[in-house]
């Protein structure tokens, strides 16, 4: 039987999994979640003899059920392929008494890749199954490696054109050098005068813009969403969720059932929200940890059951988590809400209109799964030089953020359970952060001179991503204000 997808602001609407990868976002603003979160169809005996190609297909078949099996495996074998560095696609490696789930093997070295990999295959598919004749215009705000990941995906694809918004001065060189110098005709890069939350907001009035919508249509055009809001990003990384379990279980570091944590750096909530699916789906899941940069929005929200964003903004070394405004809660709400959506909508308005809600007793008693703490830039420091002066692994500062609340936890709660860091990004990403953590003295060096002391000190190769932007030139200088964003791109549009 068809799984359907439904909005979380409204009962009336219900979509196919295509449909809603091709929509992004519900027309009433909403996002789409499924009607009911379907159980695995493999055992864990016969997952830990997949690879990660196959796993893919056993668990993404559940969720986008109008796909055929032609063309979801079309879609899984041409997006895991030789973009990524490692014939896993996602290694574990073991360091400091947990397991680093390497997240950044991809095309632009950070998770995104994961989902963003397949997205714009997805999408293309959906588009024929639907009979679209517009172009598809992604339109995406980025806090960092979005960005990139959705530009790598979608640059010279057929039938589509990508726009991407960053905040300038708010993402690393490294991040930025990635964008700007993108190729391909169908790509633009943005940067706003004003934060990631500025950026997101600004793409969401776009995309709720009637009357614009009417003019895109016909001049040919419809938007839709690279962001971790579609459904088509989130679906994807539950399967690195199922594959680390599986591969622990085949490497004989867990029994069948055994239960484990999962550790992960948060910002827009999708990462941790497609673990919580993970679990939901009969993956052996204890505690969800979440864990927060100074930005501590969702740690105050998981403590207090208050989500609040009238706060300052801090801009850390951990860029993609500085966020206030998490967009992927809005399912999990909606999900302990008992899928009121009513409820849901009154939430939501009240984080336009006054930057906070609150949410009932009987709804903070189903956050049980979580644990939700946070690592201040002095801890986050700490944390990457103890573990490579210890272990000679290099991690990065969203990583380090993880490993640093998982510390946190253990003290807590003295849980010896097997847990999985979600290790979000390369140090090579972050070169100047992670190396000035090790050592003071590696700030008189310009970038590309840390990227090559980092690969010699921890032994590693200098990833693809890095060395195809040392010398490139940037083919993106276009920086507007925030309400200037809705021109910008009708003007790359040609309208």
């Amino acid at each position: 039987m068809d799984l359907l997808y439904k909005s979380t602001r409204s009962e009336n609407e219900t979509v196919t999994a295509s449909q809603a990868i091709l929509k992004g976002l519900a027309s009433d603003g909403g996002l789409f979640v499924p009607t009911s979160i379907p159980k695995f169809g493999a055992t864990i005996e016969e997952l830990s003899k997949m690879s990660y190609q196959e796993v893919a297909y056993t668990v993404m078949k559940e969720f986008l059920t109008d796909f055929t099996e032609e063309e979801l495996k079309k879609c899984i074998t041409s997006a895991y392929d030789s973009k990524f560095d490692t014939e896993e696609i996602a290694p574990l490696v073991k360091a400091n008494g947990a397991y680093y789930l390497e997240l950044f093997h991809g095309a632009t070295i950070a998770f995104k890749d994961m989902a963003l990999s397949i997205l714009p295959y997805l999408m293309t598919t959906s588009a024929k199954k639907n009979n679209v004749k517009n172009d598809i215009v992604i339109l995406t705000a980025t806090s960092g490696d979005t960005g990139k990941a959705a530009l790598a995906g979608f640059a010279d694809v057929p039938g589509t054109r990508i726009v991407v918004f960053y905040p300038k001065g708010g993402v690393s060189p490294i991040q930025e050098k990635q964008m700007v110098t993108q190729k391909g005709d169908n790509t633009f890069v943005v940067g706003i005068k004003g934060n990631f939350d500025q950026a997101q907001s600004g793409v969401k009035s776009i995309f709720g813009d009637k009357e614009l919508a009417k003019e895109m249509d016909e001049a040919g055009f419809q938007f839709s969403s690279a962001n971790s809001i579609n459904i088509g990003r989130l679906v994807p990384q539950i399967v690195y969720y199922v594959y680390a379990y599986a591969k622990l279980y085949a490497n004989g570091e867990i029994t069948d059932g055994e239960k484990i944590n999962v550790v992960v750096p948060t910002g827009n909530f999708g990462n941790i929200l497609a673990a919580y699916y993970a679990k939901n789906m009969g993956l052996p899941i204890n505690k969800l940890i979440c864990a927060s940069n100074d930005n501590k929005v969702l740690y105050d929200f998981f403590t207090t059951g208050t989500y609040d964003k009238n706060r300052d903004f801090i801009l850390t070394m951990s860029p993609s988590m500085d966020i206030l405004i998490s967009s992927n809660l809005e399912r999990l709400i909606y999900r302990i809400s008992g899928a009121d959506s009513a409820k849901n909508k009154e939430y939501m308005t009240k984080l336009v209109t006054e930057g906070k809600y609150d949410i009932t007793d009987e709804m903070k008693s189903q956050l049980t799964d979580f644990y939700g703490n946070y690592s201040t830039e002095a801890e986050t420091k700490e944390i990457i030089k103890k573990i490579y002066d210890e272990t000679g692994y290099i991690i990065d500062t969203h990583t380090a953020v993880a490993a640093d609340v998982y510390e946190k936890y253990r003290k807590d709660t003295n849980d010896t359970t097997k847990s999985v860091i979600a290790s979000t990004a390369s140090p090579f990403k972050f070169t100047r952060s992670v190396m000035t953590s090790i050592d003071d003295k590696y700030d008189s060096m310009e970038d590309f001179e840390l990227v090559d002391e980092l690969s010699k000190i921890g032994n590693v190769k200098v990833p693809n991503a890095i060395e195809e932007i040392r010398n490139a030139k940037v083919l993106h200088d276009t920086v507007c204000e925030v309400d200037e964003m809705k021109n910008v791109v009708k003007k790359f549009l040609g309208m």
